[in-house]
């Protein structure tokens, strides 16, 4: 598959602080690909240098091959981004919005009148055509946002935590949408979200930490890689568990991940069952079940997904 998105050693540094660090991904054409991280990881940097708001301090960035620096014209004409925050007129009704963004990228009247015609039936907004959009619930404004940035047709779209502000039943309907548009429009989707459950329904995702990508792969692919089932110990503090796990488990049989220990023999349940009888009162906690990506992003980072220390 080709590329809509190809990143080659992306660095960003806002003075001396870096937010983005060598980062190098690609996102295949078609896809629903997902960007995950905790706030500070450098999500929203990455989406500024795409949209060519940003210049890379270094490393390169393309868009269906084209260079975000030096072919910013075409890079824009090609993505459809929304923001964090809706771009949307409060005072304007939803079809003057449209009428709007048309404006800004030369449709003619025809073409928009049957454009906005289309997304509105879409995406549920034909009754709300004539509404003002501050009247709107967060909802709709999102889907109001989002038939602003697909207007004229782009490949690529850009999301950057298009759901953080909404009610899970509106998240929910939100997504839904996505997957149609999808498969209706032949687009790209490129979301940076902070949350779990949205990174596992794409076809592959890119956790960030840090500003450097630590994971990258299909969701069920990175959590195959812990295994069917997943273990994790925390010792109590001092105890035989804790100063030599591998008396229990055997040089290879399990790796230290901060304060945890995660179990990487077979038969993780019977493992749990070996230790507790052969170290009483040396497990704090203990937990088994399938992987999930809070474990991909553990494993990877030694901290656990929701950790301030992430952030």
């Amino acid at each position: 598959m080709s590329a809509a998105v190809s990143l080659a050693h992306l660095t960003h540094r806002y003075g001396t602080h870096p937010a983005l660090l060598d980062v190098a991904f690609r996102v295949e054409d078609g896809a629903f690909h997902a960007l995950l991280g905790p706030n500070g990881s450098g999500k929203t940097t990455l989406f500024r240098i795409l949209t060519t708001l940003l210049r890379p301090t270094t490393g390169e960035a393309r868009v269906f091959g084209h260079s975000v620096t030096a072919d910013g014209a075409v890079v824009r004409a090609a993505i459809g981004v929304v923001f964090q925050h809706p771009a949307l007129d409060e005072q304007l009704r939803v079809d003057e919005q449209l009428r709007v963004q048309a404006a800004l990228y030369g449709l003619g009247r025809a073409q928009t009148q049957t454009r906005s015609a289309e997304l509105l039936g879409a995406l549920a907004l034909t009754d709300l055509a004539r509404r003002a959009i501050g009247t709107l619930s967060g909802g709709e404004r999102r889907r109001v946002d989002l038939a602003r940035a697909l207007l004229h047709r782009p490949a690529l779209l850009l999301l950057d935590e298009p759901t953080a502000a909404l009610d899970p039943t509106a998240r929910r309907q939100f997504l839904e949408l996505l997957t149609g548009l999808r498969t209706r429009e032949g687009v790209t989707i490129l979301m940076a979200t902070h949350l779990l459950d949205e990174a596992d329904e794409a076809d592959a995702v890119t956790i960030l930490h840090g500003g450097r990508v630590v994971a990258d792969g299909a969701p069920e692919t990175l959590k195959g890689a812990l295994g069917a089932e997943t273990l994790w110990i925390t010792p109590v503090p001092g105890s035989p568990l804790d100063q030599a796990p591998e008396a229990a488990f055997g040089a290879g049989g399990f790796s230290r991940i901060g304060a945890r220990l995660r179990v990487t023999g077979e038969a993780p349940a019977a493992v749990l069952a070996r230790v507790a009888a052969a170290h009483p009162g040396s497990i704090s906690s203990a937990v088994l079940r399938r992987p999930t990506l809070d474990d991909v992003f553990f494993a990877a980072t030694g901290a656990p997904y929701g950790d301030a220390s992430t952030r």
